[in-house]
């Protein structure tokens, strides 16, 4: 038991502990086969004995709404995430809570507005549509490693406004890399060698190369969205300070170059192993205009679909964080005073109640007709909810449908019939392999 409710309360107490070994070696490989059974054995809510403490891991749609909505203001993102990431991402959105986060949030979104994010496609649009014509084509060309170039390119170009050399892109995403790695390091102190040396030395590098471009920024308003920070400013005329946009911008920037890139390796493999969908989706991007614009993105409706799929097999971001600030409850049971909270996306996603077949492949389960993901407001949450919702995801599927649209343009792409990818669940989902297929040029 993870503690007694106080008495007369009513409320329910949460049951869990160690995981078994079996549990951990899923935990490794699939870790969403390992979360039936603790439902089976503890109910929907249940605590989680981990290497860094005790989670309650909620595993239902209704205790991740309360969660992630936090009506009562009992939850916050900063201490749980701070204490994972906040050493290397510190003092981004996620990383704040209630009037700091509101205050942030609220100058951060002038930056997301219709015309701005017009504007990041229609710089971002010549860049994709080259650098994807000049994929590598052969066998085992790994198609991870290549998107994550293309979206570390396309962030410094149209978030940072700069053009850089292959070798200091190279340098700055690896920095990215560390810190990310670094987030779910054992080791967590400064010890030559380790997850957590590296990230810390990776900080530095983005903080250096941030502040060494920050001037000419503020003297001269550009398009990019660095330059975008260093002169909005809310209604009530709050601005950012150099700390400020220097936090948000290497946050932003992780969290925009990871996640597109993880979703579409996850639609890339299963337009792999689906070629049906493949040949759909490139027949509709045939049919519509070769330049992606804001207007004309809704009729992408296959490439939306597949990409939604993607986004509920694998997540890239599994779940949210939160701690408890104050006794309270989720769904009837005791949540006492500094308990993390894990809402985590997969459980729904993968829930049977919630969807048809869950484990399969099935981009219409997002059409219209079946409208699988409106079966809760949380069944389908790979943006996360509530006021800590991703800001950048109107950005993401920009960015998204451009680079696929493309890619079905010119490419074609296959892997053996056996081939069947293993996911790295270390720090955020991604294939081992690095997803190697046989990529071709489109021939009509």
């Amino acid at each position: 038991m993870l503690a007694s409710p106080p008495p007369g309360s009513g409320l329910k107490p949460i049951y869990g502990g160690f995981p078994s070994l079996h549990q951990l070696w899923w935990m490794r490989r699939d870790p969403r086969r390992t979360i039936e059974p603790r439902r089976e054995k503890f109910g929907d809510i249940t605590y989680n004995i981990t290497p860094i403490g005790k989670f309650v891991d909620t595993l239902s749609a209704p205790a991740a709404e309360a969660v992630a909505l936090n009506k009562d203001k009992a939850f916050a993102s900063a201490p749980a995430w701070g204490f994972m990431i906040g050493k290397f991402f510190r003092r981004g959105l996620l990383l704040m809570d209630f009037e700091e986060h509101r205050y942030h949030r609220l100058v951060l979104q002038q930056a997301f507005t219709t015309d701005r994010l017009k504007g990041y496609l229609e710089q971002m649009q010549p860049l994709i549509q080259q650098r994807v014509a000049a994929f590598p084509e052969g066998d085992n060309i790994r198609l991870l490693d290549e998107f994550k170039k293309l979206t570390l390119d396309v962030a410094l170009e149209i978030f940072l406004g700069l053009k850089l050399s292959r070798e200091e892109a190279d340098r700055i995403n690896k920095a990215f890399i560390d810190c990310v790695d670094a987030g779910m390091a054992l080791i967590r102190y400064d010890m030559p060698g380790t997850r957590w040396s590296r990230g810390l030395a990776g900080r530095k590098v983005l903080e250096e190369f941030m502040y060494q471009h920050l001037p000419a920024k503020r003297a001269q308003q550009t398009p990019d969205l660095f330059s975008t920070l260093c002169h909005i400013s809310s209604d009530e005329g709050h601005t950012f300070t150099d700390e400020d946009v220097v936090n948000h911008m290497i946050f932003l920037l992780m969290a925009a170059h990871d996640t597109s890139t993880i979703t579409m390796t996850t639609m890339s493999y299963y337009l792999s192993r689906h070629l049906e969908w493949q040949s759909r989706a490139r027949a509709q991007s045939r049919e519509l205009p070769a330049d992606v614009t804001y207007d004309n993105l809704s009729q992408f409706t296959v490439l939306d679909k597949v990409m939604k799929e993607a986004l509920r097999l694998n997540a890239p971001v599994p779940g949210l964080v939160r701690e408890a600030v104050k006794d309270t409850e989720i769904d009837g049971y005791f949540v006492p005073k500094g308990t993390r909270v894990g809402a985590l996306a997969m459980t729904n996603h993968f829930n049977p109640e919630l969807w048809t077949n869950p484990r399969k492949f099935d981009p219409d389960r997002f059409s219209p007709e079946r409208a699988e993901d409106k079966s809760h407001k949380f069944a389908w949450m790979p943006f996360g909810g509530g006021v800590h919702k991703c800001i950048g995801l109107y950005f993401a599927q920009l960015e998204i449908k451009t680079i696929m649209h493309n890619l079905l343009l010119t490419k074609q792409w296959t892997v053996p019939p056996r081939y069947r990818w293993e996911l790295d669940y270390s720090t955020l989902p991604v294939p081992k392999d690095g997803l190697p297929v046989r990529l071709m040029p489109y021939t009509k």
